[in-house]
């Protein structure tokens, strides 16, 4: 008998696989098609921090300062208000028997943190905040930096007695460090890593555009891979691993490296919510084939503390497995 049962936040999910904070989780008959299909966990599409203070108020966040992004989140904030999103928990907790997650996507410790108190009592089994920090004014200090990611942290968890999961992109000067001290600050999970906006441009046009590819692909798993190897023992709260993962062998790697649940959310949307099945169908084939009965049979196997050449994780350049294919 396989057991895919793991344990994140304080959560117990019947398996590691959550789909992650997109548009495939913002609508109740899109979530009970996932939850059908095996997801153990949604994370809801996350409301935005200038959706919540401007709500019955003018846009007075300075990361939306712009007209086109101002006129934006009005539209959006017109279309989805704070008021559906509570009853989209509240529907969706009735109608699935899987942990159902709220998100904000914020860039400040500000007065919507009492937003977070409201999501509690519509009866969401936890919240992931959802950073967004661009780093682009030269003005602002790595530490100033870091400073609002613990104050939004702190004034949060005022607010809520829910479990709390921080999902973060990998920029930072000192990214382990950062983690841990993210660890430490009451949070039960850490979610490696966000995959952000990326820009491009078009050459004919002369302009700056979106970039055409929205969706990871498997090659994109390294990055989280690398961290959560090396933090999966060190830091004081659970890890989940996103970006990347589109298969059971993905999310076999990255329980191997020590993540206890991973955010799949590119696959889904590529191949279906029954790409779910298929995903725990692999993994159950794995573990049979390599005589395990449950995940925490070999979760965290690999991690760094684990393995006989530790760095591993750590190395940045090719060496001898460049060599191996340039014949060096």
């Amino acid at each position: 008998m396989i057991d895919l049962t793991t344990s994140y936040m304080g959560l117990t999910l019947k398996n590691p696989i959550i789909i992650g904070s997109c548009g495939l989780t913002r609508s109740l008959p899109q979530i009970q098609q996932l939850a059908a299909h095996g997801a153990a966990a949604v994370v809801l599409k996350s409301i935005f921090e200038e959706q919540i203070l401007m709500e019955g108020q003018s846009l007075s966040s300075p990361q939306a300062s712009h007209s086109q992004a101002a006129d934006y989140i009005a539209y959006y904030t017109r279309q989805h208000n704070l008021s559906d999103y509570l009853r989209l928990i509240e529907g969706a907790k009735k109608a699935v028997d899987i942990p159902v997650i709220a998100s904000i996507n914020c860039a400040s410790a500000r007065e919507w943190v009492g937003f977070a108190q409201a999501i509690g009592q519509a009866g969401a089994d936890g919240l992931e905040l959802n950073f967004f920090i661009v780093p682009g004014q030269i003005e602002q200090t790595s530490e100033e930096i870091e400073k609002t990611y613990f104050d939004i942290l702190a004034a949060v968890k005022k607010h809520i007695h829910l479990p709390l999961a921080i999902k973060i992109g990998s920029h930072f000067s000192a990214l382990s460090r950062m983690i841990f001290d993210l660890s430490v600050r009451g949070v039960s999970g850490i979610v490696l890593f966000n995959r952000f906006y990326r820009p491009d441009i078009d050459i004919d046009r002369e302009e700056v555009t979106g970039a055409n590819y929205i969706f990871s692909t498997p090659t994109e798993i390294s990055t989280p891979l690398r961290w959560v190897g090396m933090l999966s023992k060190q830091v004081k709260c659970d890890l989940a691993a996103a970006t990347g993962i589109h298969d059971g062998s993905g999310v076999i790697k990255c329980l191997l490296a020590g993540a206890k649940a991973v955010q799949v959310v590119s696959a889904i949307y590529q191949q279906g919510p029954e790409h779910i099945e298929d995903i725990l169908d692999q993994v159950k084939d794995w573990m049979q084939k390599h005589n395990y009965h449950s995940l925490r049979e070999f979760t965290g196997k690999l991690a760094q503390e684990n393995i006989a050449d530790p760095v591993l994780y750590e190395r940045t350049q090719f060496m001898k497995y460049q060599a191996a294919y340039t014949g060096e």
